[in-house]
Order: structure tokens, then sequence, then C-alpha cells
């Protein structure tokens, strides 16, 4: 194994830990809101984006084929639950409308955070231990595996189909803007399509 290798393996499993902590962190603040807590939500975030930072990831000037690839990614993503949306009763949204305008910027910081972490520095400390595969693969395991607190183990294909998505689309792009953007977009779509 090469140094840099092996100094990755290190940097990849205090990342994890990091993440954990941060989920954590995130449940302890919801408490009996789960989901539904913005606070927790945000305070999530603060620590996924302090921790990519502390780890080396900068935001950049997102170049606008990376957007272009981000926004289709999320309509991709967003395809499946708007065409369920089309074929069957209109569901209770998840949260009160009212909320949108709070639940906006935290779900974008999120997004932000958790692609930071994830498809940023935490994908580049994996690939450098096994390449490019086992980055994209454990990376979204990972992402499946933090959402299970919030929305159940039924969850893990759907989140593991979208991490991979997610991750394919760093690879294309060889940045975070591309996942970011299309985890945003479907966070958003996802509000008012579910």
């Amino acid at each position: 194994m090469t140094a840099a290798r092996t100094a990755a393996l290190p940097r990849a499993a205090l990342l994890t830990a990091g993440l954990a902590a941060a989920l954590t962190l995130r449940l302890a603040l919801a408490g009996e809101d789960g989901e539904g807590s913005i606070p927790a939500g945000v305070a999530f975030a603060v620590a996924l984006l302090l921790l990519a930072l502390a780890a080396g990831w900068r935001p950049r000037q997102p170049a606008p084929a990376a957007l272009l690839a981000g926004l289709g990614g999320g309509a991709v993503l967003v395809a499946p639950p708007l065409w369920l949306h089309l074929t069957r009763p209109v569901p209770v949204l998840p949260f009160p409308a009212e909320a949108f305008p709070y639940w906006l910027p935290a779900a974008l910081l999120i997004a932000v955070g958790e692609e930071a972490l994830l498809r940023g520095v935490l994908f580049g400390a994996l690939e450098r231990c096994g390449g490019t595969v086992p980055a994209v693969a454990l990376t979204s395991l990972a992402f499946a595996l933090i959402h299970v607190p919030l929305y159940g183990p039924a969850a893990i294909p759907l989140d593991l189909v979208v991490g991979v998505w997610l991750g394919s689309l760093r690879v294309v792009t060889g940045g975070v803007t591309a996942p970011a953007v299309a985890h945003a977009v479907a966070d958003v779509g996802f509000w008012w399509l579910l």
C-alpha cells in the first residue's frame, strides 16, 4: 500500500466518525420533532461544513457545466416522484406549507453540508484508499445510513440509489457542485411532490 493510501485510511475513519457525531448531534437536538426540526438540521449542516472545511474542503466558484449537470441530475431524481404525483391523489405535505420559507434555507444548507463532506472530503479520502468505485459505494452507503433515523430503514434502498447517482455526478464533474445542486433540487422537489 502506498504512503498516500495509508495516510488516507485514518482520514476517512476520522471523517466517518465526524459524520456520526454530527448525526448524533442532530438527533439529540431534534428530540421529538425528528426530521421536522429545522434548528437540528441547521446544526447538523453547520457541523458537516465545519468538518469539511477542517479537512481542507473549500467552496469554489461553480462552473456553469457543473451547475447544469446538477440541475439535470436533480431533474432525474425528481422525475419519478413527479410521475407518481401526477398519477395518484395529492398527499398531505410532510410539513405545513407556511414552514417552507424556513425549511428551504435549512434544506439547502443541509444538502451542501452533506455533499461537501460525503462527495467532497470523504470521497477524496476513500478514492485515495481504494479507487473511485469504492468511494462511490461507501459514500452512498453512508448517505443511506445517515437518513435511517429520519426516514426509517425502508428508505435505505432509495437512498443508496440516490447516493450512487450523486456519487456518479461527483465522478463525472470532478467536484461537489453538481451533486450539491442535484441534492438541493431533489429536496425541494420532494417537498412539493411527496
